[in-house]
């Protein structure tokens, strides 16, 4: 990150500055992994008034900056105006991603996103804008139906990759692969059914097996995959007597026992079996939309962590009375590389032990999910689950997205992560979760550094 220039100065006298220019409102909300000396030189310089809406912003965005050394990401979440006019809220959406993307130091490439729409039928419009702006380099992308909080048409959370020794490939539509330092992750998303079917059951079992010979595409398989991601429409409508939710849990708990059968599914360093990170959430249509994040390397330095929660049953082990067939996720995913730990948090709601806390009241469901992720990511579990000096705080997060069932507690569930979280890259979308009586849901990634 470079120094803001003062309003006198010119663009021509910019270009001439060791650093280019960075609008103020650009700035990212967190620069995270870069050292001392760079934290220091990247400070943010402002003086004289500034404008309320300088030229340069396109609409709302905050962004993390992860320097990985000779890689960037950036996680970008942008909110455009609420005009009501779709087209006009997703052109400043990726007018505003190119914007932060062209102040990093180099090239970068959007490698997935996830759009949050207001209405189903505006997802025609949004894939042909992305097709005109991306052409053969469309990322994988989800539509979920989870209208924004804030009452616009859409927003958007788009991943970016930068660096010199990047080699980043998009084998197949919504299909991209990014290889760097003896690394390669593979993203998959705006995975569907093949074919629209009532049953929660089959569409389940048609998007798992999709997402399996996308990954085939890539030459990756489920061994691979660290992170998922079920939208689910009417997830707890019931069909037949029995919700939507509890047919995809055993569907997915089918699909991963035949992979585990074939040798696809992650194994830890003691061959134990391990479940990636998920988030199963609600969206309002009536089909699925899936992705996953999968990581291959031959790196003797690089450690898988499925994390539980101290204070929570492990999903998989839940009674039989929440399903015939328990969810089957880990509560985190760690990834411990070389000096450096990233840890995707599962969707966490306002869960003690398996029983939901709080009932009704939205602002303390929040500060007990909130809770749940502090104590998940805390250096003493990371301790408890066999890797000291590894973890997180909340204040390692790159980015959270915050899922909100009634319109009426945004406000009190915005403050209490405002709060807790601080300045924090965030989306804030409307979206039932998988209990009924469940009000909120956050699921988020954190980057780290191991302390021996």
């Amino acid at each position: 990150m470079s120094r803001t220039e003062n309003d006198s100065t010119t663009m021509s006298e910019a270009a001439t500055r060791a650093h280019s220019a960075i609008c103020y409102r650009m700035e990212p909300a967190k620069r995270m992994l870069a050292s001392q000396a760079c934290a220091q030189d990247c400070a943010i310089e402002r003086t004289g008034d500034v404008p309320a809406e300088p030229p340069c912003l396109l609409c709302s965005q905050q962004h993390s900056v992860v320097d990985l050394e000779k890689i960037c990401r950036v996680a970008l979440m942008v909110t455009p105006q609420a005009t009501g006019d779709v087209t006009d809220e997703a052109w400043e959406a990726v007018s505003t991603i190119r914007a932060v993307l062209k102040q990093q130091p180099g090239p970068m490439t959007v490698t997935m996103q996830t759009v949050f729409l207001r209405r189903a039928e505006d997802e025609a419009v949004c894939r042909n804008l992305f097709q005109a702006y991306y052409g053969d380099r469309v990322p994988p992308t989800s539509f979920v139906v989870q209208p924004p909080c804030g009452g616009q048409s859409l927003a958007i959370e788009a991943w970016a990759l930068g660096g010199q020794h990047a080699d980043i490939q998009f084998p197949a539509p919504d299909v991209v692969t990014a290889a760097y330092d003896g690394l390669r992750w593979i993203h998959v998303g705006g995975v569907t059914p093949s074919e629209f079917d009532p049953s929660s059951y089959a569409q389940s079992e048609s998007v798992f097996n999709r997402m399996a010979s996308q990954l085939r595409i890539a030459g990756a398989s489920f061994r691979d995959v660290v992170r998922t991601w079920l939208y689910v429409g009417d997830i707890t409508e019931e069909r037949g007597g029995i919700e939507r939710y509890r047919e995809l849990n055993r569907a997915r708990t089918d699909f991963f026992d035949a992979e585990r059968s074939e040798g696809r599914m992650p194994v830890g360093p003691g061959g134990e079996f391990m479940y990636p990170a998920s988030t199963g959430i609600g969206m309002a249509s009536r089909g699925m939309d899936v992705g996953c994040l999968a990581l291959q390397t031959d790196r003797d330095d690089v450690r898988l962590l499925a994390l539980e929660n101290p204070c929570q049953t492990a999903a998989f082990d839940y009674d039989p009375s929440f399903s015939v067939k328990s969810p089957k996720f880990s509560r985190a995913m760690a990834v411990v590389i070389g000096d450096y730990v990233t840890t995707w948090v599962s969707g966490t709601a306002s869960i003690v032990d398996s029983e939901s806390a709080h009932l009704g009241d939205a602002a303390r469901q929040t500060e007990q999910t909130i809770e749940n992720i502090r104590n998940l990511i805390a250096r003493e579990n990371f301790a408890h689950h066999g890797v000291a000096g590894a973890g997180a705080a909340l204040s390692d997060l790159a980015k959270v997205r915050v899922y909100v069932k009634r319109p009426q507690d945004y406000e009190a569930c915005r403050a209490v992560c405002e709060r807790e979280f601080g300045e924090l890259p965030t989306i804030y979308a409307q979206a039932d979760v998988c209990r009924s009586e469940l009000l909120v849901e956050i699921e988020g990634v954190a980057f780290s550094r191991c302390n021996p």
